[in-house]
């Protein structure tokens, strides 16, 4: 079975280039993504967090001192990938000293396959709203494939819903692929019950497979409590938030997508505070 993988977002650009790139030819970007006059809309800062993978590097020296920097900077939430080396209680510990509210943790498609009460009970230790699936191997990325991990999905949902949790599931550029003629993401969403699953955007993986996340937004309302705040640079690269070419004003401004939080990532910054800073800043002060 072939994958026939969409534009990526780099061809994209490529083709745009020049004046096309500032407009945004299909209204995915922007030169610019300040506010713009006529904006009143901000995004609420109780609800601005980071993706403790953007600090990873920091988190594995100096997870506390990692932790009081981002309070610092302002941030109010952050969403936990993995403990590094810390057990459950010791790490809302360090996050009840920085003054950081943990609202989602990544756990992977193993762990709903092995002790998923556990998980959960250690979920609930960090004091979470969501448990989230980060990412499908690849021996799954197929049609059947989705279609098995939807059936999975919903029973490990109806377990996290029934211990006061919700189920979310984190996406890539892969998902986005069109095999057999199906989009593998659009087997997720549809073949899994909105009471039990729903989706933490990724925007960046989303615009980089190739599709409008505002479509999915119509398409698919209220399911997507979470977004992963993630900025692509002209060549395709990431980026600090708010300095790359993705138009966050436009994305966020549809109210169908149920968003609740907005969570910072960047995969690879330099400088992981200073890239923290700079998109907690454009973050906290945009308008849409």
């Amino acid at each position: 079975m072939g994958i026939v993988q969409p534009e990526s977002r780099r061809g994209f650009l490529r083709l745009a280039g020049g004046a096309a790139v500032a407009v945004g030819a299909s209204g995915l970007i922007t030169a610019n993504a300040a506010a713009t006059p006529g904006r009143h809309r901000r995004v609420p800062r109780e609800h601005i967090g980071i993706q403790l993978y953007t600090v990873r590097s920091l988190m594995e020296s100096d997870p506390q001192g990692t932790l009081n920097r981002l309070g610092e900077i302002g941030y109010a939430t952050v969403g936990v990938s993995g403990l590094y080396g810390h057990r459950p209680q010791e790490f809302r510990a360090m996050l009840d000293t920085a003054g950081l509210r943990a609202v989602l943790t990544h756990l992977s498609l193993d762990a709903i396959r092995g002790d998923w009460q556990q998980a959960l009970a250690d979920a609930h230790v960090l004091g979470v709203q969501s448990v989230v699936v980060p990412s499908l191997p690849g021996e799954l990325q197929n049609p059947a494939g989705y279609r098995q991990v939807a059936g999975e999905f919903n029973v490990a949902g109806l377990a996290a819903r029934k211990a006061g949790l919700r189920f979310l599931y984190h996406n890539h550029g892969f998902d986005f692929a069109t095999v057999d003629g199906e989009v593998l993401y659009d087997i997720l969403v549809e073949e899994t019950d909105r009471r039990l699953v729903n989706f933490e955007l990724d925007l960046y993986w989303a615009v980089d497979g190739g599709y409008d996340p505002v479509d999915y937004f119509r398409r698919y309302p209220g399911r997507f409590p979470v977004f992963h705040v993630k900025d692509m640079a002209a060549d395709g690269s990431f980026e600090d938030v708010g300095h790359g070419t993705l138009d966050f004003p436009r994305m966020f401004a549809e109210r169908r997508s149920g968003v609740r939080e907005y969570v910072v990532e960047h995969d690879a910054p330099a400088d992981p505070l200073n890239s923290a800073l700079r998109s907690y800043e454009y973050l906290s002060t945009m308008r849409f």
